[in-house]
């Protein structure tokens, strides 16, 4: 019971992000969608950035940008930074989340580190990119005319190696 507990959080996520739910972004739609997109420069989002850590996972992660204002339609890159402080390598693995949950599905990542291994050897530090876009049909909804501020999360949870979690639709 206190194992089913314990892998409910990062269960849920799994589940909401591969279904889309509780505010986890779109994947990037393309190569012809990205040159396609036509940028909406009189809407301009603050996107800032948030890392937490499982207690289980002694590693130090943070955004190395507090912020950075985007417009839809444009792609931006961000960084977090990741040590591992001790003296055994550990193998981390992320989660994301994007608040408010309704941007959730405008906000998509081309590239980023999340539902990858990452494996930290002892005292090592590692920049980890996040490549994304604010799809422009942001500015065109009605529900997001008061949204200017969009936060992305990312929480690390210790990983065992050779342990894959199974995500629903995906192989």
């Amino acid at each position: 019971m206190v194992g089913m507990s314990y892998a409910a959080v990062p269960l849920y996520r799994l589940y909401c992000q591969a279904t889309g739910l509780g505010g986890t972004t779109g994947a990037g739609r393309g190569a012809a969608r990205i040159e396609e997109m036509e940028a909406v420069k009189e809407r301009v989002v603050k996107v800032t950035f948030n890392a937490d850590v499982h207690s289980s996972l002694q590693w130090n992660f943070r955004p190395q940008q507090s912020e950075i204002y985007v417009v839809p339609g444009e792609t931006a890159l961000a960084f977090y930074k990741a040590k591992n402080p001790t003296d055994k390598p550990i193998i981390g693995i992320s989660t994301y989340n994007v608040v408010p949950f309704e941007a959730g599905q405008y906000f998509n990542k081309i590239q980023c580190f999340c539902f990858e291994e990452q494996r930290l050897n002892p005292q090592e530090e590692v920049d980890m990119p996040v490549f994304f876009y604010i799809d422009p049909e942001f500015a065109e909804d009605p529900k997001m005319a008061k949204v200017d501020l969009i936060t992305l999360s990312y929480t690390f949870f210790e990983a065992k190696e050779g342990q894959h979690l199974a995500l629903p639709g995906y192989q």
